[in-house]
């Protein structure tokens, strides 16, 4: 799945896909929307890069 995230405004975000669709989502059904994907809105703390 994917897709392009815009925020409209502080409790909306537009979701396009790449097919050519788009919804506007709350911020819970973007959370489900992004868990379903798998997908986390906010980076690891714990990430760490090795070269």
């Amino acid at each position: 799945m994917s897709f392009n995230l815009n925020r409209i405004n502080p409790n909306q975000i537009q979701v396009m896909f790449l097919d050519g669709r788009f919804e506007t989502l709350t911020n819970e059904e973007l959370e489900d929307l992004l868990s379903q994907a798998g997908i986390s809105e906010r980076p690891e703390e714990d990430s760490s890069f090795i070269n």
